[in-house]
């Protein structure tokens, strides 16, 4: 893209990740509901990563080639705009379909078609924001996505709760098992995720390509296998940042994976003693869940906008550790706590990690790739996340009773420990002089 990009005020950068809401709030309704809803679907306990492959598998295959046939798209309505109208849609359809899944299996067939959807869309999306801005707004367009994040995740999670307090009963439930105010949370959801993308598409249209940019594009050789060769040949290229940045996220993917699927389950144990799905504590677990999941994603809402002067001054690298330190403390302390109310205080180290998971690393990463190809190694990036997370759901099984004694208090005691050792990880990562301490960029103009 060519350099010389206008500069963006605050609310066109707002409105420009608009479309990431409802996108994040899919996937917080997966976090905070896939797990109860296979469990009442009659899922064996130790088996529950496996039912998880649909979103690493369909991010490791569908992200590399979409962000790289994003980067040779030429249609009227831009490069990335076809991407995030598909998988919207796509993702809707799937939404609406999931709470009513009759078995097991369904269930896991319709969290691919769902995830992969999520993943034609994302992609493209973050190409988009390093599309339209310049390098000294990246930081401020990175973490309005991760507020975003925040937010979509944090009414996700809500849901549930928000809907027995406006008199649903939390007993309620369908022939499956499944409550009716779960099957209400993705009806919503799928409204969210068309409506929002819709909302961007109206309000950011992308940068007419120069016509030397153009003819770069439509002078690439057309076809899969060519696709295939520059994804090979980007990871052959690969930045040694983003090559050093993949062992941080093997340890922080690893972590959020194990806890997203036995959060529940660990509360249900230590705060109401159960692990029976049909017991009446057991729902109560998940809506505890919702609400302590809410409240870390409200954190992770302000702590992007709190990060931005904090990582211009100190840099993102060093903002990083911190927070992935802070969840790992947090997480070592969730399963010896057995009062709600309590458990909102680690949820505060929880949120800032994920506020920084999804801003700082791809700070880091947008000063070290080249700006024309920024989807295939946007969707390489994405890689590191789902391969932590692929290992995570073949292994954890194998040493979930032996080792981790069939307590899901233990796996979420592991998520620490593992946080602890990607903040570390992080201060190892070489940072190009730009973004070590980025300098703070002019006012926006409102």
């Amino acid at each position: 893209m060519s350099p010389h990009k206008p500069h963006l005020s605050f609310w066109q950068i707002v409105n420009m990740n608009v479309g990431f809401f409802g996108i994040q709030f899919s996937f917080g309704l997966q976090q905070s509901s896939m797990s109860p809803i296979y469990k009442y679907l009659g899922a064996d306990e130790a088996s529950l990563p496996y039912l998880w492959l649909a979103g690493p598998m369909t991010g490791l295959l569908v992200q590399p080639l979409i962000g790289a046939m994003s980067d040779r798209t030429v249609t009227r309505w831009g490069r990335r705009t076809p991407y995030f109208l598909i998988g919207a849609i796509l993702c809707s359809l799937g939404l609406l379909a999931m709470p009513f899944s009759r078995s097991l299996w369904m269930a896991a067939g319709l969290l691919w078609i769902l995830d992969a959807a999520n993943n034609v869309t994302m992609e493209p999306y973050r190409a988009f924001v390093s599309d339209k801005l310049a390098p000294r707004q990246h930081a401020i367009g990175f973490l309005t996505q991760s507020a975003f994040t925040g937010l979509g995740q944090t009414l996700a999670y809500l849901t549930p709760s928000l809907l027995v307090l406006c008199g649903m009963n939390k007993d309620a439930v369908n022939a499956h098992h499944i409550p009716h105010i779960v099957i209400a949370a993705f009806v919503i959801g799928a409204l969210f995720s068309i409506m929002s993308v819709l909302w961007t598409l109206k309000t950011t249209p992308e940068h007419p390509l120069a016509s030397d940019e153009l003819a770069v594009i439509r002078a690439r050789p057309r076809g899969w296998s060519h696709t295939l060769g520059d994804i090979a040949s980007a990871v052959r290229e690969m930045p040694a940042t983003m090559k050093q940045l993949a062992l941080v996220k093997l340890f922080q993917w690893y972590a959020m994976f194990c806890y997203w699927q036995y959060i529940m389950l660990a509360l249900a144990k230590s705060v109401y003693g159960t692990t029976d799905a049909a017991a009446p504590g057991f729902r109560d677990a998940g809506l505890l869940n919702g609400q302590v999941g809410a409240f870390y994603n409200l954190v992770a809402f302000v702590a992007a906008f709190a990060l931005m002067p904090c990582t211009r001054r100190y840099g993102p690298k060093v903002m990083h550790s911190v927070c992935l330190a802070l969840a790992g403390l947090g997480m070592l302390a969730i399963p010896h706590i057995h009062t709600p109310a309590l458990l909102f205080i680690p949820m505060i180290g929880v949120g800032l990690a994920w506020a920084s998971i999804m801003g700082n690393p791809y700070i880091m990463l947008a000063g070290s790739i080249p700006p024309e190809r920024t989807g295939v190694y946007m969707g390489i990036f994405n890689m590191f996340i789902v391969i932590p997370m692929i290992i995570q759901i073949f292994t954890l099984p194998l040493y979930y009773r032996s080792l981790l004694g069939g307590d899901p208090g233990n796996v979420i005691a592991l998520a620490g420990v593992l946080m602890l050792c990607g903040a570390a990880a992080v201060l190892r990562v070489t940072v190009s002089g730009a973004q070590a301490a980025l300098p703070a960029s002019r006012a926006p103009a409102h």
